[in-house]
């Protein structure tokens, strides 16, 4: 069966060609995604004679931007009265620092288990980002000094490739060592957390974050630096 043009630029998004780096396209109308496309197939072509995919790069980061740009005047899907901010009691330097991501992070051995099936794998988890978005998240707790090569990271709602390349993008588990190393801070918390963030706000809000704030405050910690993705 011939497929259109709408549907070829939608596939990128959760669909037969998903690629969480080009999922941008759906938002695009069709003329907008046609130019897209056609100065991004320009830039590979380029990119033969000059070596460099610089340029490439920077042209998919922009049109990631425009497409996901809201506009001038658009309101915002979540707003609060209220944020729960609130300046360090002690300078950075003596502070115990804590992680919080929304990466999808979590450490050999103790698999979260979405949906109770063990070793899903990440393109199983973008198939089924929408039975992530119905339900509550899972915290999972990672040692400080876990080994890289016991660190895992599966999300369905972005392209994990780049954290599975290096973790620190969306887990900065290394910055933090280092800024405690060189007396930037404190000290880093002995267990940091993550967890996938494409889930129910609701459900997260009102299920799983009371529980979270304990547990944080039982490790107490200082500051909570907190990483959305």
């Amino acid at each position: 069966m011939a497929e259109s043009f709408e549907e070829f630029k939608n596939s990128f998004s959760y669909g037969s060609r998903g690629d969480l780096s080009f999922k941008f396209l759906k938002k695009l109308d069709p003329e907008m995604a046609g130019e897209a496309i056609s100065q991004i197939l320009g830039a590979i072509g380029a990119s033969f004679d000059t070596g460099s995919v610089a340029e490439l790069h920077e042209l998919v980061i922009a049109w990631q931007v425009r497409a996901y740009d809201p506009g001038e005047g658009a309101v915002p899907a979540y707003a609060y009265d209220t944020a729960p901010w609130a300046p360090p009691a002690k300078p950075l330097s003596e502070c115990r620092v804590g992680l919080l991501t929304s990466s999808g992070h979590f450490a050999a051995g103790d698999d979260p288990m979405p949906f109770g099936e063990p070793d899903m794998t990440q393109p199983e988890a973008v198939a089924r980002i929408g039975d992530f978005m119905r339900e509550s998240p899972v915290l999972s707790a990672i040692p400080r000094d876990i080994s890289r090569d016991d660190l895992r990271v599966r999300h369905g709602g972005y392209d994990i490739r780049s954290a599975v390349v290096d973790h620190n993008v969306v887990f900065p588990r290394d910055a933090l060592v280092a800024a405690a190393k060189s007396g930037r801070i404190g000290s880093v918390a002995d267990t940091l957390y993550s967890f996938p963030g494409a889930t129910s706000q609701g459900r997260l809000r009102r299920r799983a974050l009371p529980d979270w704030v304990d547990t944080i405050r039982a490790a107490d910690i200082d500051v909570l630096i907190l990483v959305p993705v």
